[in-house]
């Protein structure tokens, strides 16, 4: 019998070795990274990035500009420069860095709005309750306002806003970076449920003049929807359905079923909950399920979504998933994975069994 040696399964690769000074500096990001992520806040908020993108200035200027105490910023901003956030010149004068430069509210590509969404109540203050999520495996968002995320969003129309603004500004740069990559012109007709305002499903459209589509989405949110359909010239070939994904009927006579960065934000058993309402929509028509997400990377190999993981456990039960979990959970619900999706965000292409 020939034996399997699984040695390189089990046993972790040896940690590189850090020169001591940086070992120590890593050790002390690792223990203050709350202090910075503040610090960053401040920074953001006051939008120094901004007021540095001419040209360097004092640290008496950018107080009077921004309203700040001028020796409290100027503590701030010296922080901010000895991680590579603004370098610091003679006389207290700052200048940006390609770091900061990310925060700079004209830069389309930078975290200006990652950093003010992490900053919120909704997103801060259930972190300090994260204990709770690790022991119960239960979002602490509920724990802390009483209710769901999506609840807080319903009842609270001015959050609930920022965060569709939030979440377009995401999905745009997903659409900008991806869109071409994943074949959508196969379809005549996408459904595209929990699409937000539109704007995904009309690049899709645009790009492809033969394809029609239906958008599905609370009404609050597909409420935005008809001015974004109109800009792009698709209005005539979209059905907007208002409704609920889980509740809805789903619309039928598609030949593809989208599901754009929805399922990370649901648990596994509510994951299956709405693949099983698509699985059962398409019968024996042999549509297409399209789902667009993040297959997360082997173990000890970075990844945001790591991070962003944690961030589905505490405020909205939902997970991010290996490659490994997304068969088990298509296959769990009646679907079979037969694209081969990358690590990061990609297209996982599925066929009814």
């Amino acid at each position: 019998m020939t034996t399997v040696d699984r040695t390189a399964e089990t046993v972790p690769p040896e940690p590189t070795a850090l020169p001591d000074d940086l070992h120590a500096r890593h050790l002390l990001l690792l223990a203050s990274g709350g202090r910075l992520a503040r610090i960053v806040h401040v920074v953001a908020e006051l939008g120094i990035a901004d007021q540095l993108a001419d040209r360097p200035r004092t640290v008496a200027e950018l107080a009077a500009a921004t309203g700040a105490h001028e020796l409290s910023l100027y503590r701030i901003l010296r922080g901010a420069a000895a991680v590579g956030i603004f370098v610091e010149g003679r006389g207290k004068t700052f200048a940006n860095t390609p770091l900061s430069d990310g925060l700079r509210s004209d830069n389309t590509d930078g975290v200006l709005p990652l950093v003010k969404y992490n900053n919120m109540d909704i997103t801060w203050r259930p972190f300090d309750e994260i204990m709770h999520s690790v022991r119960t495996g239960e979002p602490s968002f509920d724990r802390v306002f009483g209710h769901s995320f999506y609840q807080h969003l319903e009842r609270n129309a001015e959050v609930g806003a920022f965060f569709e603004r939030f979440m377009m500004h995401w999905s745009r740069q997903l659409v900008l970076d991806e869109l071409p990559d994943v074949g959508l012109e196969r379809f005549a007709r996408i459904a595209d449920l929990g699409g937000g305002d539109g704007w995904f499903l009309a690049q899709v459209l645009r790009r492809n003049p033969h394809t029609t589509g239906v958008l599905l989405d609370l009404p609050r949110v597909v409420s935005a929807a008809r001015p974004v359909l109109d800009e792009e010239g698709v209005a005539d070939r979209v059905t907007v359905v208002p409704g609920d994904f889980f509740t809805h009927p789903l619309p039928t006579g598609c030949d593809a079923y989208l599901l754009k960065a929805v399922l990370h934000n649901w648990s596994d058993d509510r994951a299956a909950e709405l693949l099983r309402r698509v699985r059962a929509t398409i019968g024996d028509t042999g549509a297409t399920l399209l789902v667009f997400d993040q297959v997360m990377a082997p173990r000890n190999r970075w990844d945001h979504a790591k991070f962003l993981d944690v961030d589905m456990l505490v405020l909205f039960g939902g997970r991010e998933r290996t490659l490994d979990e997304w068969h088990e959970l298509f296959d769990s619900t009646g679907f079979e994975l037969i694209s081969e999706p990358v690590y990061h965000w990609t297209m996982l292409e599925c066929r009814p069994k």
